[in-house]
């Protein structure tokens, strides 16, 4: 019943830490990469449809990417919803091929940038912790209806801190990664 319980935990914790890292993918480093696009919604006959879904996104070079569309009555939907998004990009088109320059990142908006990464980081951490919060009341239910003792429900609580830390540890990583990733020029 415990075990089912730790598993649980450590699951929803998985997932906070992997919605961490999605979150990550989309603020902007100084590189292209497709992932960057990711949050984009198309109108695609009235339906919004993630960009990825009715076009080829590619890299060009490591400052450029290059979108081309299924359709080419989408090359105007496509640029509108990059210009609507908040990520700052110029589309320019070519015969219905989009091309998204990355601007060079200055010091301001890379700082930007870090505190909106710790901001994402700081939301991981409260994920996690919501996580633990819920599993210690459940276990404490359980004590509480004696269907585990004390001796078992403090082992319990110790080994859901381990995870806990674990998984927070794990944050603090990846938001390491990504100050490093966002200052390198």
């Amino acid at each position: 019943m415990i075990n089912d319980i730790k598993k649980d935990a450590e699951g929803r914790m998985k997932k906070a830490v992997e919605a961490l890292a999605n979150n990550f993918n989309k603020i902007r480093t100084g590189r292209a990469h497709p992932s960057l696009l990711d949050g984009i919604s198309v109108n695609y006959y009235g339906t919004p449809t993630p960009l990825s879904q009715v076009a080829n996104i590619n890299i060009e070079d490591a400052r450029t990417l290059s979108i081309s569309p299924w359709e080419r009555n989408l090359v105007p939907e496509i640029e509108k919803a990059i210009m609507k998004s908040d990520l700052g990009l110029n589309p320019s088109t070519t015969n219905g091929l989009i091309r998204i320059p990355l601007p060079m990142l200055t010091e301001e908006t890379r700082k930007h940038f870090i505190k909106q990464a710790r901001a994402e980081a700081e939301n991981g951490r409260v994920a996690v912790r919501n996580v633990r919060r819920d599993v210690l009341g459940d276990i404490k239910a359980l004590l509480k209806d004696k269907a585990i003792g004390e001796d078992e429900d403090r082992r319990a609580q110790d080994d859901i801190q381990k995870i806990t830390d674990k998984y927070i540890a794990e944050v603090d990583k990846a938001l390491a990664a990504k100050e490093v990733d966002l200052m390198a020029v």
